[in-house]
């Protein structure tokens, strides 16, 4: 067994803490990885998982030789890109994560001249509003959308968006404009179902305040609470790369205006300890330089 291989897929079983998950994402038998494992810990000469009905856990002397692995394994990667990759265009396929609205609205027009640019490459989207584990996932890239990373992540910040509250001339008609937004509390104010706390955060002498908010909607699409808001439903507190055409075109005005949120990141986050590919990082630095420090869809907080 070639050692570079063996340390590869040992990599990926500890990762993805399954036998079969590892055959499945390579196509091959379990006894074919169970096998290969084996002979990686007989020629080292020490067990390096261990194994039960339930579940795969390093050992101690797992634990230190994948720390190891994972930095060779890097190091070899870059060593072989560094001959060959940065002087070539990029090349073959990407798996990416990103969010719904944000992905079709925004990503796609981008993604399709990146391609176009770059006939070599080749893209496989999965649109979830969810975070992903990206090494369970397969996944090169993910593009998220937080006003907070989490512990571990490896990113670069591409851009960043703010929540604005909205409602339809409509509604604002029949049942008034909130002064504060303690006056939401009696609105029809939509939930978003992933929302990581109840209530709407605003920036208040520089501290961020959540204000309590009611309503008899609820989604996980930002797409559907606008639909809602622009049908005169109630009122929506979403990012402004969503609202950006609606508000433009009157459908839907800006409330609380004096009172700003907290800004929302957007991010490319890496697979952590792994080498990131010429492929990705050709990818992420076109995308930074297309969303740019003032994306268009913050334009429409100039009046604010």
């Amino acid at each position: 067994m070639d050692r570079l291989d063996g340390m590869r897929l040992f990599v990926r079983v500890a990762e993805l803490g399954s036998f079969a998950a590892v055959a499945q994402q390579m196509n091959v038998a379990r006894s074919v990885v169970t096998r290969q494992v084996a002979a990686l810990e007989a020629h080292l000469g020490t067990k390096l998982l261990a194994r039960s009905t339930r579940r795969l856990s390093l050992t101690s002397a797992g634990a230190t030789y994948l720390e190891k692995c994972r930095e060779i394994l890097g190091l070899v990667d870059a060593a072989e890109a560094g001959l060959t990759e940065d002087s070539q265009a990029p090349r073959g396929h990407l798996r990416i994560t990103l969010p719904f609205s944000f992905g079709i609205r925004q990503l796609m027009p981008m993604f399709g001249d990146f391609m176009t640019a770059n006939p070599e490459i080749s893209i496989e989207l999965e649109f979830s509003d969810r975070r992903a584990n990206l090494i369970e996932g397969g996944f090169d890239l993910a593009i998220r959308i937080t006003d907070r990373l989490e512990p571990g992540d490896v990113a670069r910040k591409l851009g960043s968006s703010r929540g604005v509250v909205v409602a339809s001339p409509d509604y604002v008609k029949r049942c008034g404009r909130p002064r504060h937004p303690r006056d939401l509390i009696g609105h029809e104010c939509f939930g978003y179902m992933l929302a990581s706390r109840a209530g709407w955060a605003f920036l208040i002498d520089g501290k961020t305040e959540w204000f309590p908010v009611a309503g008899r909607l609820e989604a996980n699409s930002g797409d559907a609470l606008l639909a809602a808001a622009a049908g005169g439903l109630g009122i929506a507190n979403l990012p402004t790369f969503i609202v950006e055409s609606a508000v433009r075109e009157g459908r839907l005005d800006i409330l609380l205006s004096t009172f700003r949120t907290p800004e929302l990141g957007i991010y490319a986050v890496f697979p952590s300890n792994r080498y990131v590919p010429h492929r990705v990082r050709s990818l992420v630095e076109y995308l930074a330089q297309r969303i740019g420090r003032k994306p268009s869809w913050n334009e429409i907080l100039a009046k604010r």
